[in-house]
């Protein structure tokens, strides 16, 4: 196997007393090793590497900054078909049968003719493959009517040739955009010049694009990504939302044809497996995608590009827990590329470093029609109790909505909880519905008359009455089905589409439902947070959030700044054509600042509270958090086990390392199918001394006896 073992390779071999057969990787090539206990390979899987020397280097960084493994970090940066399961099985290459000219095509057209009476199917054949040469079998047959046995005898006389060949499964587009000419105002000429200016030294850099909704930032993306190519380098652009995908591969394939591919976890595994294939190949210029696009294995990159760079879905919450943002940094400094970071919303991480020169910064604070922002009205949902008016609709937006019904205009609303009532409890005892695997309430579900645990997945059948007492249950709090039927209730016959996970499970639906919003002008979107960012519907001219309080009050020190990411990023739909925007946020608290600044659309202003807050807090970015997580199935041997973790910890550091730890404690929910979860949150600086001491403390911590059935992982900076 000398000749075919290289590194980057996939292997079998033997592992382990057993010599079980496991899949590994090959990272150096030693013509003397120094130790002579190896055993041998036992089949070699690739024919080519997929591995570049520069991908080990990032499997080898990240297994350092996220507390995983080598092999997990190099499985998370291939496609999953092509890894082999339990079973030893892998998404197989698609093939189809193609069949071609064996002879010139003059003589195929002069045997047509000859054909043409006597056998009118090969006749057929020979005439189509001489004007084509080559073509698919099941294409063939579509034209001509031919069948196999029509092929068979054709190859037979030595006129065609039969074969198979690979034939790379493509995602589909739903339309083609025309190309549109960009043309730049003055704010996006000179964010685009000084970003043109650093993507043009060829060293790596990054930048932060702050531009208001609507400011075209997308616009400045793609006239980037032509400059890039122009220079002989590719691309990756990446966004927070599946459901945003289509539409920016839309209109980057408008410029761009063929040479952009998609990755996203919505893709069947064979497309993925295909699409990575055709950018391995080099046919790709332009990879656009979710989170794990950021290990597209491109050559010579020379941008990219996060769009809505604050959106927590760039961190993995699975091994390895990774951040698109941190791994793109790595894969810039490499290439020597440019990052850049673009938003509405900056994370506040990301302003601090413009703000402190680690990022170049550029500011647009104008819409691109110069359209101004939309009139926010903030409605007291205090007073609409006090009126009589229980429901999630205030007689406000009621108002605005029915206006938008008349105008034939379109309207946005946003609450960021799915399923119909929150909480199903019996008016009599008290009793309420929780997971019997997780410490929450059940969701009901109103279309499938069943209650959901959002956790794990479980459920049952409502039952008619109270199981403890037999009272009469009552449904508390509000999510998007209920809102929907209270719309139908308000609005007789006025159309309304649904967009949250129960609505968008099948492959293509998220843009199924946009193309008919738009095509169709429905009157309502109703969604969850997948409908505050990145849609662009010049007929929008309302957006409304039904329940800021839901974003606001959370156990989470993140808190503030997601509601006022979500609630600017929601108005920002509105009023982006020629017609003037306008949008309703409905609360229980009108007087938080955080509703006020987002209503005023103040970012800067925000940004100044916040990172105040941080700073005498000690928290991101001032210093970084690494969450020590404990799990098993026994309680109280989770929490001795998270004690034993703490106990580890205050041994291997002292004052002079500068950190605070705080727990064990719960975690925000403390038992997810039937696992409970206790939690260290360790305040320090994220460097690799400290990274060291928690991933040997990890690794003692699992080599004991005491500790069997417990699992331990660390998290930088978690986002819950």
């Amino acid at each position: 196997m000398q000749s075919s073992v290289e590194v980057g390779t996939r292997v079998n071999v033997p592992f382990g007393k057993g010599n079980k057969k496991c899949e590994g990787i090959i990272l150096s090539v030693e013509d003397e090793p120094e130790r002579m206990e190896l055993k041998a390979i036992s089949s070699v899987l690739d024919e080519t590497p997929v591995f570049t020397r520069d991908d080990i280097q990032l499997a080898l960084w990240m297994r350092d900054r996220f507390f995983c493994t080598l092999y997990e970090a190099a499985r998370a940066m291939l496609p999953a078909g092509m890894w082999f399961n339990a079973k030893g099985r892998r998404i197989q290459d698609r093939t189809q049968k193609f069949i071609s000219l064996a002879i010139s095509s003059e003589e195929a057209a002069l045997i047509a003719d000859q054909k043409r009476l006597r056998a009118p199917h090969q006749a057929s054949v020979l005439e189509l493959l001489s004007t084509v040469g080559e073509a698919a079998a099941k294409d063939i047959c579509n034209f001509t009517g031919a069948t196999s046995s029509v092929f068979t005898a054709l190859e037979k006389n030595g006129l065609v040739i039969s074969e198979f060949k690979e034939v790379l499964r493509r995602p589909k587009i739903f339309s083609q955009k025309e190309r549109q000419v960009i043309v730049f105002n003055s704010q996006q000429h000179d964010a685009y010049i000084g970003l043109n200016k650093m993507l043009n030294l060829r060293k790596a850099s990054a930048a932060l694009l702050y531009g208001v909704t609507g400011s075209g930032k997308t616009s400045i993306y793609i006239k980037l990504v032509h400059d890039v190519i122009d220079l002989g380098k590719t691309a990756i652009v990446l966004v927070p939302e599946i459901g945003l995908t289509p539409q920016i591969v839309e209109i980057f394939s408008s410029h761009f044809g063929d040479e952009v591919a998609v990755l996203h976890s919505s893709l069947t595994m064979g497309e993925r497996n295909d699409e990575w294939k055709r950018i391995k190949s080099g046919a790709v210029k332009v990879v656009i995608g979710t989170r794990s696009a950021i290990f597209a294995p491109l050559e010579n990159i020379g941008l990219i590009v996060i769009d809505e760079e604050q959106e927590h879905t760039y961190k993995s919450e699975n091994v390895p827990r990774y951040h698109a943002r941190d791994v793109a940094k790595f894969r810039c400094v490499k290439s020597d590329a440019l990052l850049l970071l673009g938003s509405a919303t900056p994370a506040v991480e990301s302003m601090y470093n413009a703000q402190n020169g680690k990022y170049t910064y550029f500011h647009i604070d104008k819409r691109y029609n110069d359209q101004p922002l939309p009139d926010v009205i903030i409605t007291d949902m205090r007073k609409e109790l006090r009126y009589g008016n229980g429901g999630t609709i205030s007689t406000t937006l009621r108002e605005e909505l029915k206006k938008n019904i008349l105008t034939g205009e379109q309207s946005i609303l946003f609450l960021n909880r799915r399923g119909d009532s929150n909480l199903v409890v019996c008016g009599e005892c008290g009793y309420t519905f929780t997971c019997d695997h997780c410490s929450v309430s059940m969701t009901y579900h109103s279309v499938e008359k069943k209650l959901l645990c959002h956790y794990c997945g479980h459920t049952h059948r409502l039952p008619q009455e109270c199981p403890e007492c037999g009272g009469k249950l009552k449904f508390i709090g509000a999510g998007t089905q209920k809102v929907e039927a209270e719309l139908a209730e308000l609005f007789p016959g006025v159309e309304v589409i649904r967009m949250d996970t129960d609505t968008v499970s099948k492959t293509g639906s998220h843009q199924a439902l946009l193309n008919k919003f738009k095509s169709e002008k429905i009157p309502i979107l109703l969604g969850t947070q997948m409908v505050t960012k990145g849609l662009d519907f010049e007929n929008v001219t309302l957006a409304g959030v039904l329940s800021a309080d839901q974003l606001l009050y959370m156990s989470d020190w993140r808190a503030s700044e997601r509601a006022f990411s979500l609630m600017t990023q929601l108005i920002g739909r509105s009023g982006r054509g020629d017609k003037r925007g306008r949008a309703v946020i409905q609360t229980f608290t009108p007087n938080n600042q955080i509703i006020s600044l987002a209503a005023a659309q103040d970012y800067l202003n925000f940004y100044n509270g916040e990172i105040s807050i941080r700073n005498t807090m000690q928290l991101p970015p001032i210093k970084d958090i690494i969450a020590i997580t404990v799990t098993g199935l026994d309680e109280g041997a989770v929490l001795r086990g998270c004690m034993t973790v703490e106990n580890m910890l205050k041994s291997c550091t002292d004052n002079t390392d500068n950190l605070s730890i705080y727990g064990p404690a719960p975690a925000g929910i403390a038992k997810v199918n039937n696992r409970y979860r206790y939690r260290l949150s360790v305040c320090c600086q994220n460097n690799r001394a400290m990274r060291d001491t928690i991933s040997s403390i990890i690794r003692t911590f699992v080599s004991k006896k005491e500790n069997r059935g417990l699992s331990v992982f660390a998290d930088a900076d978690p986002i819950d």
